[in-house]
């Protein structure tokens, strides 16, 4: 597989990344006949965090034995220095490693900057000086930071959001990235789950010179796609262009983006299901969504006291309640014409 320099961390990583959110549903035994077969296939980075529950530990469980092949991005969304430092020495536990490759803060809300009274941005650099992390970057989903940070000299890599849906605002932070020398990170690449075809996705990715998509597989039949596509990258012809047109068409507007951080609810509702549940029913399938898997889902929105905790936690700033009321809405009428 090609691969790419990321940046002014000047590793060479591979044009598609593996995200490891999902490995976490998965079991030990499958986690590593996937891990290894991306590994096989030619993908050398992996990207993944101390919130990811199980993921860390099945990446050291797979490819421990060729640690030395591979690079490893992780995160800590600690808030203080001494948390940090906890989460960085779990982190290299579970991996099976004296080192990182690439230590993110993991979406701040703050700016993290040397000689903070919280610490965190200090705590990396001692890691960095002991040699336990070897580069220091930065994820978010607000826009106008993450700007601010890829200009700021302090990260050598930063992790957004970026797909064909990506608006000329957000592409700007691409640009920012090249002219500064920082490595572009794009998570999301399938916008949580809505892009329904990833071809197109990837062919209007690869285009961005810069751009390191971190594809999130659960399934080997997920892999092999993203394999098959750097095997013969698709390209950004007529034809993929009017799907992405009519992606951005159907997407427009405020929706949920599935990112979690609104996640937990205090009454249980799935808000990343449930406030994607109108788009969901008209891309994926309806049946199973109508279905008992779907009435279990939105059945909990009835239960929304509208606390605000959501609102306030969405780093898109979407009015979380209003958008799951009118998914519920949507739901149940639907349901009624069956």
């Amino acid at each position: 597989m090609d691969k790419i320099r990321l940046g002014k961390t000047e590793l060479m990583v591979s044009r598609s990344g593996f995200g490891a959110i999902p490995i976490q549903r998965i079991s030990d035994e499958d986690s590593t006949t996937l891990l290894r077969a991306a590994f096989a296939g030619g993908i050398n980075f992996y990207d993944t965090a101390r919130g990811y529950s199980t993921s860390e530990h099945k990446i050291g469980l797979a490819l421990g034995h060729v640690r030395k092949d591979i690079i490893i991005a992780t995160k800590s969304g600690a808030e203080t220095g001494e948390e940090l430092e906890e989460h960085l020495e779990t982190s290299l536990a579970q991996l099976g490693t004296d080192y990182i490759d690439i230590y993110q803060f993991h979406n701040p809300a703050f700016f993290p900057r040397p000689g903070d009274a919280n610490g965190v941005y200090d705590a990396a650099l001692r890691a960095k000086a002991a040699g336990k992390i070897r580069h220091i970057g930065v994820t978010n989903h607000r826009l106008a930071l993450a700007k601010e940070m890829a200009q700021s000299g302090l990260f050598e890599t930063v992790q957004f959001p970026m797909s064909s849906l990506a608006t000329d605002d957000e592409l700007e932070l691409v640009h920012l990235c090249k002219a500064h020398d920082v490595g572009f990170i794009a998570m999301k690449g399938l916008a949580g789950g809505l892009i329904i075809n990833a071809k197109t996705t990837f062919a209007f990715l690869r285009q961005l010179g810069n751009v390191v998509p971190i594809w999130g597989m659960q399934l080997l039949s997920q892999l092999e796609e993203f394999l098959r596509y750097e095997q013969n990258p698709p390209a950004l012809d007529e034809e993929i262009w009017k799907q992405i047109h009519q992606d951005r068409k159907t997407l427009a507007g405020d929706f949920c983006r599935a990112c979690g951080y609104c996640q937990p609810c205090p009454v249980g509702i799935v808000i990343p299901a449930a406030a994607r549940m109108e788009v969901m029913l008209g891309r994926a399938d309806w049946r199973m969504l109508s279905g008992e898997y779907g009435q279990e889902i939105m059945g909990k929105v009835k239960d929304c006291v509208e606390c605000g905790r959501c609102r306030s936690k969405c780093p898109y700033k979407l009015d979380v309640p209003a958008l799951l009321k009118a998914n519920l809405a949507f739901f149940e009428d639907f349901c009624s014409k069956l």
